[in-house]
């Protein structure tokens, strides 16, 4: 019954209030990004460590009962802006080793387990069998976490693993509003590349006080850089390179996807600071990624891939000859061809052969929280980091839980790679481009989890959306004839 009148709300919205409603939304939205301002600024910032995360959820409910699109451009800028929110409150009123504001993006998707609670008994009929065999992994994960690890640290990796399977789940059951969801995404990654670009370039070039504060109190010298202009790797408004460019990465391959004036300013500072961010992994995914969608398009579309590409070129190379950009691309572009002797290769290949046997004979697992240690000095969570999401995965779920967790996600790669709609839809080609080569760099670091792990449960979703959404439109044809 409930599901019944959110569907008749959502129809109401648009077909009879629309304005109304979007201007509703909005306000909120508004809102939310005044108290936060004001609070900033009329000496409160410490307060904003509960508030900000408790009026985003507040918000993110708002828009999730009556303004389902704008949600999900809230939850996407929730996760691009509240790293950066932070740092700016770090700078002001000293540094929080607990973290606490980078909960709100999780919060603000977890008001999404309503759709899967929703959808729950009826979703393996309904094609959502790829996420229920991913939640009973993650599920598992959670209770032999509680059995060996720290409450809070489960709780924290919970979150982590949990909320992009139950946002992608989201995104699959809306299908009916496939081209709203599509348009909105475009739109939300085609302004992220734009401003995260242009604060990723200001970054490097001039390195920020609270960025430098943020990169002394952390102490993440080895894989952000160091603390001054031309020094840093680029995160922009991001907690690290890593997450940066996967959301690069993805706002990068949508464009080809998008349309209007924006488009090659966007790209400009957009592939710089992908570039100036020095992360191989996402560079290697963003090729694999343009093969796909070049592969699987008409060719009045690879045509027009090629025009932008070649414009792209033109627009991006002279600015990569600027002498400390040109210094920094070279000498990364250089380790590709001497890996043998590149510390971070090293590093990882090391971590490979000590830990890949061991992390398959882990049948039971150690369960979730188990890369969140207490530091018995301060008393605060720390991560310890695997450079790897295959021995990530076998670690914190064992086999028994990696099993249908990587079942699903398996299930989700066969069927989008049959999909056929690729050939008249860009965005399906780029979604799935995107969704595939996400799994690629699941061998490099752990891109199911966080902001890569919603873009990589995210876009698959979205492929599977669209290929429902065109099967219900064919048949609806078929009857109307």
């Amino acid at each position: 019954m409930i599901s019944k009148q959110i569907h008749f709300n959502s129809f109401l919205e648009s077909h009879f209030f629309p304005q109304q409603r979007s201007l509703q939304g909005w306000l909120a939205i508004l809102g939310f990004v005044l108290l936060t301002v004001t609070c900033y600024f009329a000496g409160a910032a410490a307060l904003l460590r509960l508030v900000y995360p408790v009026t985003a959820l507040v918000v993110a409910v708002f828009l999730y009962l009556r303004h389902p699109i704008l949600y999900i451009g809230f939850t996407w800028w929730i996760w691009f802006l509240t790293p950066f929110a932070t740092r700016l409150i770090d700078y002001r009123v000293g540094w929080d080793p607990t973290r606490q504001m980078l909960v709100a993006p999780y919060l603000v998707v977890f008001v999404t387990i309503a759709t899967f609670l929703r959808h729950f008994p009826r979703a393996t009929r309904q094609g959502g069998l790829p996420f229920v065999l991913a939640f009973f992994g993650v599920s598992y994960g959670f209770l032999v976490g509680l059995i060996y690890n720290a409450p809070l640290p489960v709780a924290r990796g919970f979150l982590d693993w949990l909320s992009p399977i139950i946002f992608a789940f989201h995104l699959f059951m809306n299908w009916r509003d496939y081209p709203s969801y599509r348009q909105n995404i475009q739109r939300v990654f085609l302004w992220g590349v734009l401003i995260l670009g242009i604060y990723g370039l200001y970054q490097f070039v001039v390195a920020p006080e609270w960025d430098r504060y943020w990169l002394i109190e952390s102490k993440m010298f080895s894989s952000s850089g160091d603390p001054e202009p031309f020094g840093m790797r680029v995160w922009s408004t991001l907690h690290s390179p890593g997450p940066f460019a996967s959301v690069m990465q993805t706002g990068l391959l949508l464009l080809f996807t998008s349309s209007g004036a924006l488009i090659f300013p966007a790209s400009a500072v957009g592939y710089l600071s992908f570039l100036l961010a020095q992360v191989r992994t996402s560079w290697g995914g963003w090729l694999l990624g343009v093969v796909m969608i070049f592969g699987s398009v008409k060719p009045r579309i690879q045509m027009r891939l090629i025009t932008i590409i070649l414009v792209m070129v033109m627009c991006v190379v002279p600015l990569t000859n600027i002498e400390p950009i040109s210094d920094v691309v070279t000498d990364r572009f250089e380790s590709f061809s001497n890996l043998e002797e590149d510390t971070s290769f090293r590093d990882r290949s090391g971590s490979y052969d000590r830990n890949l046997s061991l992390a398959l004979s882990n049948v039971l697992g150690n369960g979730l929280g188990n890369i969140w240690t207490v530091n018995e000095k301060t008393g605060q969570i720390e991560v310890f980091v695997l450079d790897s999401g295959i021995l990530d995965m076998f670690f914190t779920l064992g086999w028994l839980g990696a099993i249908p967790y990587l079942g699903g996600l398996i299930l989700i790669i066969i069927t989008v790679s049959k999909y056929t709609e690729a050939r008249f839809d860009s965005f399906v080609s780029a979604a799935r481009a995107i969704g595939l080569s996400s799994c690629v760099q699941l061998v490099g670091n752990s891109a199911m989890l966080s902001v890569a792990g919603m873009i990589l449960w995210g876009f698959l979703a979205m492929a599977m959306a669209a290929h429902k959404y065109y099967q219900h439109q064919g048949r609806n044809t078929i009857k109307h004839r």
